[in-house]
Formats: structure tokens, C-alpha cells, sequence
């Protein structure tokens, strides 16, 4: 178990991939992964039951996620890279022709840590629901996980898994919804405003935990492992993960100019000056 100061220390050189990654490609969607670093960091490195060298596609006797909003792969690559389920230098080959590290994760190339092909919006949290009732069935007490956008609950089909969820209790799920409240064309309330979710949850019958501020490695801590206690009572669960799309970087903050555009060449050094290198740049 990492304390929280070397929890911080690894989101920061999370950061710093993300950066260093999307501008040498000149694609990608920092945005986005910069504010869910911390939480990508706290699951790998703590709070799920993972051993990157026993990956298997099947999840057998350990935890699974499944990211559903697949764009934002510098985290999700950055993070699992970090934890050791491929060499960090393989970072530098982010949206190269022929790389196994896609735009949108993929499993044609067979990349460790990977199960679903992601990035159609809406999918995950079903594909996890499956996970989690055949854990279920085969007597698995491991827990699946899932991660969403908050523009991805627009899609519908997010509200069907979670009716179903709720309705037949699967409790050994735990989605969690990055709510920065920014999508790609504008605000989410400008897009299409999706209300109290909290009160939407629970009237699915789903339990929910809100992590005020999903870039304070503590708060993430404490609110992932209150929800992992929630587990096994009869409901899914649900938590809502208060964040700032471009966190770390303070003119990348806060604004979707960053979901899926990224920095110059001359603005890198201004935001990398942002985040210490803590671990070793790739």
C-alpha cells in the first residue's frame, strides 16, 4: 500500500505522460485524462486487486475495469505502463502507425490490461454488468469496476445497463461517472443538462457515493474505499467523481478547449514547468 504524498507523486508523472504523449503524436484528448489522473493512479496503485503479471482477458480471482469513455487512453496508458503492465517506453509510441497503443484502446494487438474496445460511447457499462454477473456465477468475489464521462450519459443506453443493474442487484459493481461537467462542443448543461444524478441513481436503486473533489488524492482514496464497503448489500454502486478537465495545468483548466485538441510545442514547456518530473520521463 503507497501513502497518499507517493499516490500524488505518480499522478504527477501520470500528468506529465499525458502531456509529453499527446503533443509528440499531435492527437489525443488530455483534457480529459489530466482530471482523472488521480483516480486512475488511486485504483492502479492501491484500491484495486490487480497483479499486472497474471493479466488475463478472462479477470479470473482479480479486479476488472472497463473504461468507457475509451478517448482518454494517455491516462489509461500512461497509468497501467507506471504499474508494469508494459514497458514506460512504449509511451513514446502513443498513436504511431502500427503501435498497440491506440487512439481508443484496442484489442487486436493483445495490449496487457486491456478487455474492451472502447471509446463508442454508452457500451461500458454493460460490457461491465456482464463481468460482474459472471463473477457472480462462478463464485469470483473480485469486484468489476467501470469509469464514464458525464457527456456519456447522454447516450441512452447508459440508462438501460443501469435500470438493469439496479433491478437484478448486482452489487459486486462499482461505475464511477467523471463528472468535470465538460464535453467536446461546450458545457454538459449546454449540451444537454443530465439533472440531479444522484436522485437518478437512487431511483434506479443503485447506492451513490460523491467524491466532492476527484483531484484530491485523499478525498479519492476515502471515497473509493467507502464504496468498495457498499459492495455485497444488494446494489450496484455508483460514484460521482467531481473533477477539472485539464487539472494541473492552469490554462488548460476548466475549459473544454482541451478535450480533444492538444498543446503546441511552445506551450509544452510552459505546462510541463506546471508538474515536476517525479519518476522519470519515458
Amino acid at each position: 500500500m503507497k501513502n497518499i504524498q507517493e499516490l500524488q507523486q505518480i499522478a504527477t508523472q501520470v500528468r506529465r505522460d499525458i502531456l509529453r504523449m499527446t503533443t509528440a503524436a499531435q492527437s489525443g484528448h488530455p483534457g480529459g485524462s489530466l482530471g482523472t489522473a488521480d483516480w486512475f493512479v488511486a485504483m492502479y496503485f492501491d484500491l484495486m486487486d490487480i497483479e499486472p503479471s497474471r493479466f488475463t482477458m478472462e479477470g479470473t480471482d482479480e479486479d476488472m475495469l472497463f473504461v468507457s469513455q475509451g478517448h482518454i487512453t494517455p491516462v489509461i496508458y500512461s497509468t497501467m505502463a507506471r504499474r508494469g503492465y508494459f514497458p514506460v517506453s512504449e509511451l513514446a509510441s502513443f498513436r504511431k502507425f502500427g503501435t498497440r497503443l491506440q487512439g481508443h484502446p484496442s484489442t487486436a494487438h493483445g495490449l496487457p490490461g486491456i478487455r474492451m474496445a472502447s471509446g463508442s460511447l454508452g457500451q461500458g457499462m454493460s460490457v461491465g454488468i456482464g463481468a460482474a454477473i459472471g463473477k457472480k456465477m462462478t463464485g469470483d468475489r473480485r469486484l468489476v469496476y467501470t469509469m464514464h464521462g458525464d457527456g456519456e450519459l447522454q447516450e441512452g443506453q447508459i440508462w438501460e445497463a443501469a435500470m438493469f443493474a439496479g433491478a437484478k442487484k448486482v452489487d459486486n459493481l462499482i461505475s464511477t461517472v467523471d463528472y468535470n461537467r465538460q464535453q467536446i462542443d461546450a458545457t454538459v448543461d449546454e449540451v444537454m443538462s443530465l439533472g440531479d444524478l444522484r436522485a437518478k441513481f437512487e431511483s434506479f436503486m443503485w447506492n451513490v457515493v460523491v467524491i466532492d473533489n476527484g483531484n484530491d488524492m485523499a478525498q479519492v482514496f476515502d471515497g473509493m474505499s467507502r464504496a468498495k464497503s457498499l459492495t455485497g448489500q444488494g446494489a450496484p454502486v455508483c460514484v460521482i467523481l467531481g473533477t477539472k478537465m485539464g487539472f494541473g495545468v492552469d490554462f488548460m483548466q476548466d475549459t473544454n478547449k482541451y478535450h480533444g485538441s492538444v498543446l503546441s510545442a511552445d506551450d509544452l514547456p510552459k505546462a510541463l514547468a506546471q508538474l515536476p518530473e517525479t519518476l522519470g520521463d519515458f
